[in-house]
């Protein structure tokens, strides 16, 4: 049981980074929105292809620009604290419990 406790840790570990690497990553989108951009810069074109689709969906589910300020990038980021606090804590949990 212990080998399944710590793949269960693993998990939640590489999870927990992993939302926080592209909860950074959806910060700069935000903020590259508000300037102008160079957009063949490669780091501007890979941040504009790992958030725009998420962007997209939400846009298209709720009207979420409000005077033209898109909030969704603010939804995303309290999707990212939701799944890090609820999935990343219970696998937590999980682990310590099997162990």
């Amino acid at each position: 049981m212990l080998i399944l406790a710590n793949l269960f840790e693993a998990i939640a570990v590489v999870m927990d980074y992993a939302l926080t690497f592209y909860m950074w990553i959806v910060v700069a989108g935000a903020v590259l929105s508000w300037v102008s951009p160079d957009p063949y810069n490669p780091i501007v074109r890979f941040i504009n292809t790992a958030t725009e689709p998420v962007f997209h969906q939400i846009r298209k589910r709720l009207p979420v620009s409000f005077g033209g300020l898109d909030i969704s990038p603010v939804i995303v980021i309290l999707a990212i604290i939701f799944l890090q606090t609820f999935v990343v804590n219970s696998l937590h949990g999980l682990a310590r419990s099997i162990a």
